[in-house]
C-alpha cells in the first residue's frame, strides 16, 4: 500500500479549501427569483409569480402533462405523464437560474428573477 506524501496532502487540502470556497461563495450569492417560466417544446408557455401559491398543470398536445405548485415561493413538481418521473423526484426551485425538467414531456420550469438593472416591481 502507497503512502501519500506531504505534497499529496497539501494538493487535497488546497482542492478541498477551494471546493468549500466555491460553495460558500455560491451559498452567499443566491438571489430567490420572482417568478417561474414554464418552457415547453422550447417556446416560452406561460410566467407565473412566486408570490401567489397554485397548483398548475402545463398540457402537451400528445396527452402528456406535468403538474406543479407555488408554496410559500418554492415551485415543486407533484406529479408527471413521464414514465420515470425524475421530475417530480427533484428538490423544489426558489432560487434565481435553478430548474426542474422533464426530458420525455419535453416541460423545464426555470426559476427568473430581476437581473442586474431589470425593475421586478414597481411600487405607487
Amino acid at each position: 500500500m502507497k503512502m501519500l506524501k506531504k505534497n499529496d496532502l497539501i494538493l487535497v487540502g488546497i482542492i478541498l479549501l477551494l471546493c468549500i470556497g466555491f460553495f460558500a461563495y455560491r451559498k452567499m450569492t443566491e438571489a430567490p427569483g420572482s417568478r417561474v417560466e414554464v418552457m415547453m417544446n422550447g417556446k416560452l408557455y406561460d410566467t407565473l409569480t412566486l408570490q401567489e401559491d397554485t397548483v398548475y398543470t402545463v398540457k402537451g398536445d400528445n396527452g402528456s402533462y406535468n403538474t406543479f405548485k407555488i408554496t410559500d415561493g418554492v415551485v415543486d413538481m407533484i406529479d408527471a405523464s413521464c414514465p420515470d418521473k425524475l421530475c417530480v423526484n427533484q428538490a423544489g426551485i426558489h432560487h434565481n437560474h435553478e430548474t426542474i425538467v422533464c426530458l420525455p414531456n419535453k416541460v423545464i420550469l426555470e426559476v427568473v428573477g430581476a437581473e442586474e438593472g431589470e425593475v421586478d416591481i414597481i411600487a405607487n
